[in-house]
């Protein structure tokens, strides 16, 4: 071997140690994650309700830690809802959908990326949908159409508002046109929700995008979003090669979803329960001062009708 040859093998030894990574699973147990300034402690994250105090950044939650934040640790029910057949059209690429969905539940413990529970939000009750990211993004399938349904099903019987924070890359390829018809077994089911005078409320969080933007998260009574948030139908290179045009700074966050009409508020998750029960108190008339100056307007339009009767 001549020194050529050892300088070439050395360097390919510090290069492969250089770029050796961690496993995601062995970052998902680590103590650390990272954002703007580099490492910090998931319990540190995690006491500021998982967002960066120097950027800002809203990490993605899980379901659990969603309702935790909206009712009080703990402070709701978690109802069990339909799981249709699993691989309908039984589909296969660089593996099966079944070891995908097998794989997904073991990681998440879910039987599908969406979660349905009931609780409370400034004393009015309320159900609530949340979506894993770590169940394959988010996908909607037939079993989170299911769950979805359930959830407005229990709102129309419990005359309770519908909450749903929205999250996914869009539908599940695996299942092709019965994926594609939950937007339209959704957007029915909204229907239902506001035929019955409830407010169907829906909070954009990262990421929003394909069909999910085009059914669901766009029908709401009134739609919010957490800052920074991707709200997206297709991506934005597909776009930028469409018009052949640049696309504006920041296109495609909610802050420029907002300016363009889509969102109605942008709300930090430190104080989205209590934007929420304020805008429902408002919505429902249920909140104390409202109905107050409500009767006190009554009372001044009576005494006026008699002042100028």
């Amino acid at each position: 071997m001549n020194w050529i040859t050892k300088i070439i093998k050395a360097g390919e030894k510090i290069k492969t140690a250089i770029h050796k990574r961690a496993s995601k699973e062995e970052i998902a147990k680590s103590d650390w994650t990272s954002c703007c300034k580099g490492p910090i402690l998931k319990k540190d994250l995690e006491k500021n309700l998982w967002v960066c105090p120097d950027c800002n950044k809203h990490h993605r939650i899980k379901p659990s830690q969603r309702f935790d934040i909206l009712f009080g640790k703990n402070n709701y029910e978690i109802f069990k809802t339909p799981v249709p057949k699993d691989d309908p059209l039984e589909w296969t690429d660089s593996k099966s959908y079944k070891d995908r969905l097998k794989s997904a539940r073991k990681k998440t413990g879910l039987n599908c990326s969406m979660v349905v529970a009931s609780g409370s939000i400034n004393n009015i009750k309320i159900t609530a949908v949340a979506s894993d990211f770590d169940f394959m993004g988010a996908s909607i399938g037939a079993a989170e159409g299911e769950a979805f349904l359930y959830a407005a099903q229990h709102a129309i019987e419990n005359h309770q508002p519908l909450l749903v924070v929205t999250q996914g890359g869009g539908m599940k390829m695996q299942e092709s046109l019965i994926s594609l018809s939950q937007m339209t077994r959704t957007t029915l089911a909204i229907n239902e929700v506001k035929a019955a005078g409830l407010p169907y409320i829906v909070l954009l969080s990262d990421p929003t995008a394909g069909g999910i933007t085009a059914s669901y998260a766009m029908l709401g009574s009134l739609i919010l979003a957490e800052p920074g948030a991707l709200v997206a139908f297709a991506g934005s290179r597909v776009i930028q090669g469409t018009v052949k045009e640049e696309l504006p700074d920041g296109f495609q966050k909610s802050e420029y979803v907002q300016k363009t009409g889509f969102v109605d508020l942008i709300v930090n998750r430190q104080e989205t329960a209590s934007k929420i029960g304020s805008l429902l108190s408002i919505l429902l008339k249920k909140n104390s001062d409202i109905s107050a100056e409500e009767n006190e307007t009554s009372e001044n339009t009576q005494q006026f009708s008699k002042v100028a009767s």
